[in-house]
């Protein structure tokens, strides 16, 4: 038989908590749930852990809420006991709350505590076919952004050619102080122990045939042509590139490129610009620099290690050297910051979604820029070759 439930009946023991709970068990496996007292957002916790506690315990087939002794409950404790009950539905327990006040009631329907849960669709299986397409899809879509990207910056450069006055040219020196001055350490630095190591790899070989002098044009040759403009273009991209797709990031989530927009400052002449060419005339400068380093650091190995003199390692890098080898990565550095500006640029002005969509982007720039500027290298170095330069 079942039992009147007064409320002296669910006084709780603790007398800092506010509600009650008791659990009854009526005939053909009926589980009623019996609540008195207030129950507020701070005691959800509690509320929480001791209903999924006792009702797992409790062997049941269909579960009532009674509501009929809650003195007051808020939204966040109702909010709890819906979920509760969806819970015990999604297992396959019939559910159901009864009695409560008008308030309570107003609260309980407020929360759809009635309703039934909205079942989650299924995700959508996608064959390998699918996943290709979407890929290849995904892939042009990208690159009609570049390419749009791309001709919205030469028209951007015609207007300002046509009007001067209207280009952000006081901005291409602080940029270019920042892309380029700040970075002399660290170019000259990583490019002095790559000439280094270099002539102390090379060195090894040589020794055994007698040739040490030659030391100076393997590390002059590799260093000019190849390792200098690509090292430091790197590195521009990790530092210059990096901190250009945060700033642009920045603005476009805090909406400052559309404020600029709005005073009829385009972003392409204001913000692109600038840093697009500040980087196309700091590469060569900073390539220079990074190739005297690198021969600086084939210039000690040769002396200390290999009893070549100053002189005639230096002659021997001026004999191996010709003007063509210096200029060809002088212009591969050029076209180097024209690709780490664009990308760079790019990927900020596509971010979206706050921190986190610049965070995603400034990676996107980085991994971009360092995968461009080993496919743009070796494209110069195959044409090079096939023009026998």
């Amino acid at each position: 038989m079942r039992q009147t439930l007064t409320k002296r009946d669910l006084v709780a023991p603790d007398s800092d908590r506010t509600f009650e709970i008791e659990i009854k068990e009526g005939s053909a496996g009926t589980v009623e749930v019996c609540l008195a007292g207030t129950l507020t957002f701070v005691d959800a916790a509690a509320l929480w852990v001791e209903l999924r506690a006792r009702l797992a315990a409790t062997p049941r087939e269909q579960v009532r809420f009674d509501l009929s002794h809650i003195d007051s409950i808020d939204g966040g404790a109702m909010a709890i006991l819906v979920q509760v009950k969806w819970d015990l539905q999604a297992a396959g327990i019939p559910c159901t709350f009864v009695g409560g006040s008008h308030t309570v009631r107003s609260i309980l329907e407020l929360y759809e505590g009635d309703a039934a849960p909205t079942p989650r669709p299924p995700r959508p299986r996608i064959g390998p076919f699918a996943r290709i397409g979407n890929t290849v899809v995904a892939g042009l879509k990208a690159t009609q952004l570049t390419l749009d990207f791309v001709g919205s910056l030469v028209l951007a450069l015609g207007g300002t050619l046509r009007r001067p006055q209207t280009g952000n040219w006081h901005a291409i020196a602080p940029l270019m102080n920042r892309a380029g001055t700040d970075a002399i350490p660290t170019v000259t630095l990583i490019s002095f122990l790559i000439g280094f190591a270099m002539a102390f790899q090379a060195a090894v070989q040589l020794k055994a045939f007698g040739a040490n002098i030659y030391v100076a044009d393997l590390v002059g040759l590799s260093i000019t042509r190849e390792l200098g403009p690509l090292m430091t273009a790197i590195i521009v991209g990790g530092r210059s590139g990096a901190a250009f797709a945060a700033e642009l990031g920045t603005m476009k989530v805090s909406e400052e490129v559309d404020a600029l927009r709005t005073m009829g400052f385009g972003p392409m002449r204001f913000l692109v610009l600038p840093r697009v060419l500040a980087l196309f005339f700091v590469l060569p400068v900073l390539a220079l620099l990074a190739d005297l380093a690198g021969i600086t650091g084939g210039v000690v190995v040769g002396v200390v290690n290999l009893d070549l003199t100053l002189v005639s390692y230096l002659n021997q890098t001026e004999r191996a050297l010709g003007l063509w080898d210096v200029l060809q990565g002088l212009v591969k550095s050029g076209v180097f910051g024209i690709a780490i500006g664009l990308i760079s640029c790019h990927q900020g002005l596509a971010a979206v979604g706050g921190a986190e969509g610049v965070g995603r982007r400034t990676t996107a720039a980085v991994v971009s820029s360092i995968l461009a500027l080993i496919v743009i290298d070796a494209a110069f170095t195959l044409l090079f070759f096939e023009l026998r330069l």
